[in-house]
């Protein structure tokens, strides 16, 4: 009987210690430091110090691994990039944003000029989803669709508070398929509702006009690495024109509707016009690192005879708005339209991993007076709206006005 006892006894003991055991074990396992708790995570001890307290995002991380209820097919690599996504949506700036392997793959298209859709800018003004510039000639310009619309539906998708880089993958898509697009126009009172049918779209650059009054036109839609190319060819068409009548020295530059793109080709162009060490943009790092100046090369090839007027609108952003801000800063140009979009900031593309992308706006623009493009845009010395009474009858009352302008210029 004393030895069944001392069994019994023995096994309790066991048995006491072992659930003090498994007790510990399960309350040590919940006191531990969150990041602990982290399996099969790789390099999550960063060797960056901050002053930050990351215990809420792996407590986060863990609690959403055992909790869950449904059964989640999203990867843990998956959620990394998600929380990547959240931390650049977190500085509030729609130009900074994270690219995963399958966003990066479309802008690798992008930058290639392949790729289908309905062809056109669009961005983030308040908040809010605004077209920046439809493509001349794309599917969206054909449609209807005009600068300044704001998207407040894609399909049967309320777009309230989306990005615009999440808007782009759903207004994409294969050839012959279509988009609705629900748009609020400033002087129309009711939502347009427009059906878009996606196409290949291929980016236009230049076309030029020999008017009969006088007056050559150059239209320039977008800034990309052949720009300065076609814009010297077109300068040449110019010098041509201004050779078989001394009256013949009027010049429209006409950048409506020209989303921007790249800042050597605006620097180019503005050469043409200044002189050798003229600034052309100036970048701001907000206190980060000192500033840098983009300067003329000089080319500089006109007289002081020269009558040049430049068109904006709405839809001239970025490097329209470089060009334009410095030939009107510099006196060599007068501008004529709408206040421009306002986009005058620098984004810099940085690779995470081989095949994701981090895009951080670094810096912002500012014109050769010290005029900030992203705070205030631009605002032409004569200012000129488009009614959608102009639209309907085809008038343009800002070319038309352009020519006033030359005409009377002194």
């Amino acid at each position: 009987m004393t030895r069944k006892i001392k069994i019994i006894f023995s096994l309790s003991v066991f048995l006491t210690v072992g659930a003090s055991l498994l007790l510990g074990v399960f309350i040590g396992f919940h006191i531990r430091p969150a990041a602990e708790k982290v399996a099969d995570v790789r390099n999550k001890d960063s060797i960056i110090t901050v002053g930050t307290d990351f215990t809420p995002f792996w407590k986060a991380w863990s609690i959403l691994n055992e909790k869950y209820v449904f059964s989640a097919s999203t990867t843990d690599q998956q959620k990394v990039y998600g929380a990547i996504q959240g931390l650049a949506a977190a500085y509030g700036d729609p130009y900074t944003f994270f690219m995963p392997p399958s966003e990066a793959s479309v802008f690798a298209g992008d930058i290639a000029g392949s790729f289908e859709g309905v062809g056109m800018e669009i961005g983030n003004r308040e908040n809010v989803l605004t077209v920046v510039s439809p493509l001349k000639g794309s599917p969206s310009e054909k449609a209807g669709v005009r600068s300044g619309d704001k998207i407040v539906k894609i399909d049967d998708k309320v777009s309230v508070n989306m990005s615009a880089d999440e808007a782009v993958k759903l207004i994409r898509g294969k050839e012959g398929t279509s988009v609705k697009l629900t748009l609020l126009r400033e002087e129309i009172k009711d939502p347009l509702v427009i059906s878009v049918v996606r196409a290949p779209i291929e980016i236009p650059t230049i076309k030029t006009e020999a008017r009969k009054d006088g007056v050559f036109v150059i239209r320039l839609f977008s800034f990309t690495e052949k720009s300065p190319t076609l814009f010297r060819n077109a300068l040449r068409e110019f010098i041509v024109f201004t050779e078989s009548s001394p009256d013949n020295n009027k010049l429209i530059l006409d950048l409506r509707g020209n989303p921007g793109g790249y800042l050597e080709a605006a620097v180019d162009m503005a050469s043409w016009f200044l002189p050798s060490g003229a600034t052309v943009v100036k970048e701001d790092f907000g206190g980060k690192g000192e500033g840098q100046t983009h300067r003329s090369r000089g080319y500089d090839i006109f007289t002081k005879n020269l009558r040049f007027v430049i068109l904006v609108d709405g839809g001239s952003a970025s490097a329209s708005e470089i060009l334009a801000g410095a030939l009107s800063d510099h006196g060599v140009a007068r501008l004529v339209g709408d206040k421009t979009f306002g986009k005058g900031s620098v984004q810099e593309l940085i690779p995470l991993t081989e095949n994701t992308f981090l895009k951080v706006t670094v810096a912002r623009w500012l014109t050769p007076n010290g005029v900030s493009i992203s705070e205030k845009g631009i605002m032409p010395q004569y200012q000129v709206k488009m009614t959608q009474e102009d639209f309907d009858k085809k008038k343009d009352p800002q070319m038309d006005k352009a020519v006033q302008v030359l005409n009377s210029w002194k």
